[in-house]
């Protein structure tokens, strides 16, 4: 039997897309920055006949409820030069996964897990917690803890260091363990300019942990990990 072209409408697709710019360290243990271009996908929701998965027609940021969100993450090209001289160039990363939350008016849980579709073929996960305030302006401010974890393929193309990389270098060979990378807090802030727009900022600390902070390339560079980001945010609500 055909749609009705109410029921055909009743169906959405909402998520976000965000653009800006992200200064972090070089390179994981790098005590160094750089400034690097930044993108974000955010999912709201999805109605289709029978199936729903988050709420289309809910807010468009910490939306209540429990479900899937997307998981994405981009990491810029490391060169193995200046103070990483001997060391292979590792290839930008994009990272995609998904993730479960459960979010409430003011606060949120959550865990993600992403593979390294280009860069790496490791898996990485991030858990963490948010506080979160709304003003009727629109505002929307959270903050919290985070935890990072990589596999065994992800500490070692960004902590490890081969024999062959070894001789070309003054860094001895280094083959860390998947497990725990880093804990740390982040700051964030989402500000409406109307309906379809907005934007956002964050400001975030990490302490690199185990293997990682044990690498010779975090030695000769640092624990801490400072970043900041902002970016214009477009949400979209599609109906079919």
């Amino acid at each position: 039997m055909a749609a009705s072209p109410l029921a055909a409408q009743d169906n959405a697709l909402s998520f976000s897309l965000t653009a800006g710019a992200r200064t972090a360290p070089s390179y994981f243990g790098a005590n160094g920055s750089s400034v690097t271009p930044a993108f974000a996908f955010g999912f709201t929701g999805l109605r289709a006949g029978g199936l729903q998965l988050g709420d289309p027609d809910g807010p468009a940021l910490f939306a209540p409820g429990t479900g899937l969100r997307g998981a994405v993450r981009f990491i810029p090209k490391r060169e193995g030069r200046n103070e990483l001289d001997g060391l292979d160039d590792v290839d930008a990363a994009l990272e995609l996964g998904m993730g479960l939350h459960h979010t409430t008016e003011t606060w949120q849980v959550f865990a993600d897990i992403r593979y390294g579709v280009t860069g790496h073929n490791g898996f990485a996960a991030e858990t963490g917690a948010n506080l979160i305030y709304r003003a009727y302006s629109g505002l929307v401010l959270h903050g919290g803890p985070r935890a990072e974890f990589g596999s065994g393929a992800f500490a070692r193309s960004y902590f490890g260091v081969t024999p062959a990389e070894a001789l070309g270098s003054n860094l001895g060979t280094y083959t860390p363990s998947g497990g725990l990378t880093s804990l740390g807090v982040e700051l964030g802030a989402y500000q409406p300019l109307n309906t379809d727009w907005g934007i956002t900022g964050t400001l975030r600390y990490d302490r690199l942990m185990g293997d990682a902070a044990n690498s010779p390339i975090t030695r000769q560079g640092s624990r801490d990990q400072i970043s900041a980001e902002i970016g214009l945010t477009r949400h979209f609500n599609l109906r079919f």
